[in-house]
């Protein structure tokens, strides 16, 4: 199947030979040959790879999830089940090796420009990579989340959930940054944290906030008055950014 091969492309260019995390860029960790993901198709634009579902007519992403926190300080705003749950608005049981191979196969160019660079082995410096103009553009992403309410299902803008401790408002309305992370030892660096989407920018994980206060782990919450019970059932929503007019 066509879109099967490009699933094997897609892991090809983001195996570990193209970039370790934490080493020097002469000694690159040894390629490892990838599993590639089971992509079954649901209908002439969806298919399905695991729990995330792609559309290619919408370009957009979907897998399910649960309300993890409704109070306290948040550093993320979602995790794998086995990552850090502690400080995560949503955790998910979908595999962020799936979430980043279908990104990849709807066309989306990860932007690394909020990742700072490697000092040294083991030390990030405070210089950031470079993108072109282009690929920052085709990087931006929106988050929404769905869920069922009074036998209605209701789309929500993620950023409504969260607030700012110092505003008592809601974060800005503003895109996010996929940015595709990196490998380290030949692993796939958010299948092993578990790192889907951060507030707190965060080299390891898949997606991060580019606002105000993307550095401060002491500023963002819970907007409890808005955010359902504790293991509500949520659908996760990225889509293409478009800039209003």
């Amino acid at each position: 199947m066509r879109f099967r091969l490009h699933v094997g492309l897609a892991l090809f260019l983001f195996s570990p030979h193209i970039h370790a995390q934490g080493t020097e860029e002469e000694k690159p960790t040894k390629a490892v040959a990838p599993q590639v993901p089971k992509v079954e198709k649901l209908d002439e634009s969806r298919y399905r790879v695991g729990d995330v579902t792609l559309d290619k007519s919408t370009r957009e992403i979907r897998f399910p999830a649960l309300v993890n926190l409704r109070e306290g300080l948040l550093e993320y705003l979602i995790v794998h089940q086995n990552g850090k749950i502690h400080e995560a608005l949503f955790r998910t049981e979908a595999s962020p090796t799936n979430i980043n191979v279908s990104f990849a196969l709807l066309n989306y160019k990860p932007s690394k420009e909020l990742y700072r660079l490697w000092k040294e082995p083991g030390v990030l410096s405070g210089d950031f990579h470079e993108e072109a103009e282009g690929t920052r553009l085709t990087a931006r992403i929106v988050i929404d989340v769905e869920v069922e309410k009074g036998g209605k299902t209701i789309r929500y803008p993620v950023y409504d959930w969260i607030r700012h401790e110092t505003t008592a408002k809601a974060m800005p309305p503003t895109f996010w940054i996929y940015g595709g992370s990196e490998f380290h030892d030949g692993k796939f660096v958010p299948e092993t944290t578990g790192d889907v989407a951060a507030i707190f920018v965060t080299n390891s994980s898949l997606i991060n906030y580019p606002g105000d206060d993307n550095f401060n782990d002491e500023v963002w919450s819970c907007f409890t008055d808005r955010i359902p019970e504790l293991e509500t059932k949520v659908s996760i929503i990225i889509a293409p950014y478009k800039e209003k007019p």
